[in-house]
């Protein structure tokens, strides 16, 4: 890279750091047969360049090419967040104008298109994530109607895969949200008890949460906590309301701590009053299966040796799982804390790989 600006100070990691990301991710995009991308996911944004806001309701996202620094483009208002966030400066920042947003006769990619058009990609072949949240089915009409020479193909996870791996910068901000998110549980499991309203123990779940622990303070999860209570606990994805807590029954905790976007996620169940005996089983057993699943995840074993490795565990006392039992985690932003890579089950065949030089 030639352009060396001055990166902002809140930069979370090296120059380096980014320099292995964009390397990584250019051998990816000549594997795939593309001269560019258009990356829309705002985990992989920041991945890549550094940009961190809340304006990912607006389209937005990364071109990336074969040379030359990434460019993140954006509602122009928003470029003043990238140019206190990214690591490019003024070369790799552009902003469209106000009345493209959310206007019923001009769309965002019009203006995307034109920049494709004069960076030389008009007849690129061009990467765009169509499989994610952030990019519409009508963002893909425009765009693909203002670049009819282009080849624009769906290159949906391509950055993701090339997040799978972490670099020794990465697990040192994980294991900083491991430790608000061992103090976020511990604050549920201490206010859990029979009379306090569920929307209290939330509250202060959040507050301990933002409030990190010494001086890694905590950052907003890519999901809200999920707290569902008796029966509502067979369905995992319920939040909180504002009913009391009752004896007799259990509450499931799913939470994460968060350290500049980075996430370790971790799950509790808490019943108040003595546990029936099939529940201790159950636990029992879950402790063991994570134990062992935890033993297989290593280099040179598969994703689905992981998972078999947990589900044995549970078939001795009964428990036959078919839902998928975890997911990469790391950089992240709402509504979804995971990579979308590969997945802990018993049909991934992923082969599990240590740190490149």
């Amino acid at each position: 890279m030639t352009t060396r600006p001055t990166p902002p100070a809140s930069l979370p990691f090296t120059l380096a750091e980014y320099d292995r990301r964009i390397a990584k991710t250019r051998a990816a995009m000549q594997a795939a047969g593309l001269d560019a991308l258009f990356v829309t996911d705002p985990s992989n944004q920041a991945w890549l360049t550094g940009y961190d806001g809340w304006s990912f309701y607006v389209h937005q996202g990364v071109i990336l090419g074969l040379d030359g620094v990434p460019v993140w483009w954006g509602r122009a208002q928003d470029a003043n967040g990238a140019r206190r966030t990214v690591w490019m400066g003024e070369p790799g920042i552009l902003g469209y104008a106000d009345t493209y947003v959310q206007s019923p006769t001009s769309h965002p990619m019009e203006d995307l298109a034109a920049h494709l058009h004069r960076m030389g990609h008009a007849t690129a072949r061009i990467g765009v994530e169509m499989d994610n949240y952030y990019y519409s089915a009508k963002a893909h009409a425009v765009l693909t109607a203002g670049l009819p020479d282009a080849k624009v193909s769906d290159a949906t996870g391509l950055v993701n895969w090339q997040r799978a791996v972490k670099s020794d910068e990465e697990i040192g901000f994980i294991r900083k949200a491991a430790r608000i998110s061992d103090a976020v549980a511990r604050r549920a499991i201490e206010l859990a008890e029979p009379g306090r309203r569920k929307n209290e123990v939330v509250a202060e779940i959040v507050r301990t949460g933002y409030l990190g622990v010494d001086e890694d303070w905590g950052d907003y999860p890519a999901i809200v906590p999920l707290t569902p209570s008796g029966e509502d606990a067979s369905a995992p994805h319920l939040t909180w309301n504002g009913d009391v807590m009752r004896a007799g029954e259990a509450t499931f905790f799913e939470l994460a701590g968060c350290y500049r976007r980075y996430h370790a996620p971790l799950c509790r169940t808490v019943h108040l009053g003595p546990p029936p005996d099939v529940m201790r089983r159950a636990s029992d057993a879950l402790v063991e299966g994570l134990e062992a699943g935890i033993d297989a995840a290593r280099a040179g074993n598969r994703t689905c040796d992981v998972a078999q490795a947990l589900n044995a565990a549970l078939a001795r006392v009964g428990i036959e799982r078919a839902e998928r039992a975890g997911y990469p985690i790391g950089l992240s932003y709402p509504p979804d804390w995971g990579e979308r890579t590969f997945s802990i089950r018993a049909s991934d065949t992923t082969v599990w790989i240590g740190m490149q030089d």
